[in-house]
């Protein structure tokens, strides 16, 4: 089934054509800088052992520009793996915030769309692009369905208590203002390869979950399904992140307005923009402000310090939720690629069972692996995420249960 996976952002179209349900890729892309005075292209074809790389730079000035540019090139001769766009059976769209509405994949309709279109006062930074790149790809791949996989699904398991906020209940009843979470597709992805890794049905596992990118996140997960996780209503609180602050008492946002005289708008900019490590280091690029820690430099040794004590704070609270818990899960950008934050989140852990292999641990690798002592109760875990495959797999999914064959 061929199958191509977008994931639109503000400025940006990333892709993969996939077929499932081999879950085989034969060509990945990112176009970027939509809008800018130069966008580039990059695209990769992956077929028979190939691996046929082309880069362009040239303006793209809108998003159907930029996906224009991607049907042209899954058609080219050369680089592409169709012969025409009538090719495509099955588009899957990520799109971050599904709400109180969406708890699974869904088919597009048009009321769909209203829905992420109303949804977007919550998360004004995804879903917009996100619709942006369902309504170009409905009208480029005409012949495909178009199912939208949304990030916050996976956390509709989370019970009452952990989703709902102490404030007047009429703020939730009325304004559904409650937890979501989001990486929830990440999360789902890594929750799965865990299960192969631990020999056990997905509904039998327990695990905390570690999602570390510029955006990161934890999630509780008990016997298969999310039961907590620490970003809520927004993407903002939580762990400490690139550019967001993360958790913070809501006072001190009071605070900057009422006695330092900063704007509601201006608050919003810090805390998601210019706060996290780039606010503690003038840095958001963790390999940098790691060579900077290892140079000596205070305010690296802080955030690094600050970063992953957050981290172990929530495995803390989790293990006290979860109770029996089978492994914890590295994954994303960071989570796969920094010992350094896999040890200082993970350190004097031993008396809860979780303990690293230095060896394990600093050994570089990009498949997953068990980087766990042998005397460890709980298993440590690094599983490369793969978003583009679990939307594949869940579009792929819901394509199947249709009598469209």
């Amino acid at each position: 089934m061929n199958t191509l996976v977008i994931n639109t952002g503000s400025s940006s179209i990333k892709y993969q054509f996939i077929d499932m349900p081999f879950g085989t890729v034969l060509c990945t892309g990112l176009v970027e800088r939509i809008g800018e005075e130069k966008g580039i292209i990059t695209h990769r074809k992956l077929i028979e052992g190939e691996n046929l790389d082309v880069v362009y730079d040239e303006n793209i000035a809108t998003h159907e520009i930029g996906m224009e540019r991607v049907a042209s090139l899954l058609t080219d001769s050369h680089y592409g793996v169709i012969t025409n766009t009538s090719d495509v059976k099955l588009v899957g769209h990520r799109v971050v915030l599904g709400g109180e509405k969406f708890s699974t994949t869904s088919i597009i309709t048009s009321e769909v769309k209203s829905t992420i279109e109303k949804l977007s006062v919550i998360a004004p930074l995804h879903n917009p692009p996100n619709l942006t790149g369902i309504h170009v790809a409905e009208q480029i791949f005409t012949d495909a369905l178009q199912v939208a996989v949304f990030d916050t699904s996976f956390h509709h398991t989370l019970p009452d208590y952990a989703y709902r906020y102490a404030l007047p209940d009429h703020f939730y009843t009325e304004h559904d203002m409650r937890v979501y979470g989001f990486h929830g597709t990440s999360h789902q992805y890594v929750t799965g390869r865990a299960a192969i890794m631990l020999k056990k049905n997905v509904d039998d596992i327990n695990l905390i979950t570690i999602h570390l990118g510029n955006g990161a996140s934890i999630t509780a997960v008990k016997n298969g399904k999310s039961i907590d996780t620490s970003m809520g209503m927004t993407p903002t609180p939580g762990l400490v992140m690139g550019t967001r602050v993360g958790d913070i008492d809501p006072g001190v946002l009071i605070y900057m307005q009422e006695s330092l005289g900063i704007n509601i708008k201006e608050i919003k900019r810090i805390i998601n923009k210019e706060s996290g490590l780039k606010g503690l280091t003038g840095f958001n690029d963790v390999r940098l402000i790691q060579e900077l820690y290892l140079k000596g430099d205070q305010k690296a040794e802080l955030a690094l310090n600050l970063y992953s004590y957050r981290i172990k704070k929530y495995i803390g609270s989790y293990l006290a939720i979860i109770g029996n818990v089978d492994a914890i899960v590295f994954t994303a950008g960071v989570g796969e690629n920094s010992d350094i934050i896999r040890k200082m989140a993970t350190d004097n852990l031993s008396h809860l069972g979780i303990q690293l292999s230095e060896e394990l641990n600093t050994s570089k690798s990009k498949i997953e692996r068990d980087i766990s002592s042998e005397t460890a109760k709980i298993k440590t875990f690094v599983i490369p995420t793969n978003e583009e495959f679990e939307i594949a797999r869940q579009a792929y999914d819901i394509f199947t249960k249709q009598d469209i064959f």
